[in-house]
């Protein structure tokens, strides 16, 4: 028995990352850990990636996952051969610039997010 879920059922947490990341226009991009934190879970930039990577094929058409890119500026590879390229291709035709050494300039073409974010609440233990 596989530990992954199906495709088909996503889980809450990335329902959640794909209703956001719809919401990023054409033109920005966000980061990994950047959705986490809207989302609510401000350490879960990998979950984020995750998500995106389980997109079921029946939504993938309306979630622009090629606008998440890393906290530097560029394309995470993980592995991936053809997926880079399609998401640089796809992002250069939505107008966003890369430099020579494929880094995007996050101040330039980074989302602001959504003007109401899920708060998020960190337990802190307090010392005297």
């Amino acid at each position: 028995m596989s530990s992954r879920p199906p495709r088909d059922a996503p889980a809450p947490f990335r329902r959640a990352v794909y209703r956001t990341v719809k919401r990023i226009p054409s033109g920005r991009v966000a980061t990994y850990g950047q959705i986490a934190a809207i989302v609510g879970h401000p350490r879960a930039a990998r979950a984020v990636g995750t998500a995106l990577s389980w997109l079921p094929a029946a939504i993938e058409p309306s979630v622009p996952w090629q606008r998440v890119i890393n906290a530097a500026g560029r394309i995470s590879h993980r592995g991936d051969v053809y997926r880079p390229e399609l998401q640089r291709r796809l992002l250069e035709d939505e107008g966003i610039e890369f430099d020579r050494d494929g880094v995007v300039d996050l101040r330039r073409f980074r989302w602001c997010g959504p003007r109401r974010e899920h708060p998020v609440r960190l337990r802190v233990a307090l010392r005297d």
